[in-house]
């Protein structure tokens, strides 16, 4: 269990079948270490709110609620769970926890997963009290992303950061963002055999341990041929080092230490304020590739490594210069009105 971010201490104080359940996750599945972390502090909200139920203690008490013992919970008080105490759950949250739409979604689909386990990999209960519960309605959102000025804007601040020993590898990691559009995990984990001899792809790793092929254009190619000189000329890199981006300490570079470096060029390029992040560059990738290259959306959705169609649809939103453009297409849109003396108004048809 040295995967979890959850301390071993920590991992103690979970019931046997939520240790069993994050392990199943972790080996079988393949879930990422954040993804079954998420499950398991879900779940421990859960088994509290369960025993403080039982034991009649005040939910509205924090220390008290948090100071709860959860380790004895066993499949006799789970197969208590019906759709109505999950319901209830889900209400205790929104009103007393303050969680919104999105984070009770995130912890339904928690209990909608564990549920699952206990009923059809365990056996231990014949019915699912999660299964006909659908999620809380969420508002959907366009995704944040930069125009393809504010994207070479960006580039252009490492370019012209000539005091950065880190220059090349920042430039790199940016260009692979804003041209692949890969997620932050992918790009730490790239490893130097992962890219082919010609350097026309590379193999990436996503969420569920899934590899898939990254084809990499003149400006990947470009970025990485001129950083890996840098990278092999460092005379304290470890020779067991495989990763392709090394941080200062000349080891794999840290997620942490990536987020870092694009909030720098962020501000360095004046865009600081317009809450851009990491997964921004992926948003400005896509649509980017949508948008202005006429991406059809079944092939970006391979590119960025979606399972479902519909994850990537919300790249198909329009630019605003678009939905402009597509209004003077109106065949009425020349149809303008000239005031007449008398104050009446007359339809202009001279635009036809």
């Amino acid at each position: 269990m040295a995967v979890l971010r959850l301390t071993e201490h920590e991992l103690a104080q979970f019931p046997p079948l939520a240790v069993e359940f994050s392990t199943y996750k972790t080996v079988i599945e393949g879930r990422t270490e954040k993804t079954v972390c998420e499950y398991l502090t879900d779940l421990r909200t859960f088994f509290r709110y369960l025993k403080a139920v039982k034991t009649g203690i005040d939910l509205g008490d924090e220390e008290a609620f948090r100071n709860l013992s959860i380790q004895d919970i066993g499949i006799e008080e789970l197969r208590q769970v019906n759709a109505e105490c999950i319901y209830r759950f889900l209400f205790y949250v929104d009103r007393r926890r303050g969680n919104n739409a999105c984070t009770k979604s995130r912890k339904l689909s928690a209990l909608k997963s564990f549920f699952r386990f206990l009923t059809v990999k365990k056996g231990l209960l014949d019915k699912n009290p999660t299964a006909d519960i659908e999620g809380p309605k969420l508002r959907k959102k366009l995704p944040k992303y930069m125009s393809l000025e504010e994207s070479i804007q960006l580039l252009q601040s490492v370019q012209q950061d000539q005091e950065s020993k880190t220059r090349q590898r920042d430039y790199a990691i940016l260009t692979l963002f804003l041209n692949c559009g890969m997620r932050l995990s992918e790009l730490t984990g790239i490893n130097l055999e992962d890219i082919d001899k010609d350097m026309r792809s590379l193999r990436v790793t996503g969420k569920g341990q899934k590899q898939r092929i990254v084809y990499l254009n003149d400006a990947c190619r470009s970025a990485i041929s001129a950083y890996l000189p840098v990278r092999n000329a460092d005379p304290e890199k470890s020779i067991t080092e495989h990763a392709l981006f090394l941080s200062g300490r000349h080891t794999r570079i840290s997620n942490k230490t990536v987020q870092w470096l694009v909030n720098k060029y962020l501000g360095t390029a004046g865009l600081s304020n317009r809450g851009l992040s990491v997964h921004k560059l992926r948003h400005t990738a896509a649509t980017l590739m949508y948008q202005t290259g006429h991406v059809d959306v079944r092939v970006l959705k391979d590119i960025l490594g979606h399972e479902q169609l519909n994850t990537t649809q919300i790249y198909t939103h329009l630019a605003d210069s678009q939905m402009e453009e597509a209004m003077q297409q109106n065949p009425l849109a020349g149809l303008t009105v000239k005031p007449s003396r008398s104050g009446k108004t007359d339809p202009d048809k001279s635009g036809h």
